[in-house]
């Protein structure tokens, strides 16, 4: 009877387990970089390889760090709703185009709009890595001090721009 109990409150604990993750959102993985400082890098710019972009240059702006790519599907999805805050809220984004080819990557902005105030261009993906960058697009929310203090995962929809985003943003602006 004894040799059962063992397994059993084994089995129970990894049921407790489980029950806890199937309540969780997928989309809100926990993010070691909140609450620390944006990673360090200086990179060319997607439209002038002559001119660099470094998070240093944004010391003293709110802005919203967008990870995106051409080849990325759901990036489709939630450029038109960065292109129509950038326009209407006046934001400031700046882009990453992670792991694309940079005349892919301009054709994009064109044909589709370009939200961002400049996109740093990101070949090879060790910017994406020093971020923790799981997959595009990935959206990090950046203060004054160049503070990570919020990280979205997958697209940006409305509700997420009015429910997160817009007011985490007006907070720290203050």
């Amino acid at each position: 009877m004894n040799r059962f109990l063992l397994p059993l409150g084994l089995f129970i604990v990894l049921l407790g387990f489980l029950a806890v993750g199937l309540n969780r959102d997928p989309r809100e993985v926990p993010s070691p970089l909140v609450g620390k400082p944006a990673p360090a890098f200086e990179v060319a710019q997607l439209g002038d390889p002559a001119k660099t972009f470094s998070p240093k240059d944004m010391l003293g702006k709110v802005w919203l760090f967008n990870v995106w790519a051409s080849w990325c599907v759901s990036c489709r999805q939630e450029h038109p709703v960065l292109v129509d805050y950038a326009k209407s809220h006046g934001i400031t984004v700046v882009g990453l185009d992670y792991k694309d080819q940079r005349m892919d990557g301009l054709r994009w902005l064109a044909q589709f709009g370009d939200p961002y105030l400049l996109s740093a261009f990101d070949l090879d993906g060790r910017v994406g890595i020093n971020y923790g960058v799981y997959g595009v697009p990935e959206t990090y929310l950046i203060d004054k001090a160049g503070i990570i203090q919020y990280k979205h995962i997958g697209p940006i929809t409305p509700e997420a721009m009015v429910q997160k985003i817009l007011p985490k943003m007006k907070e720290l602006e203050k």
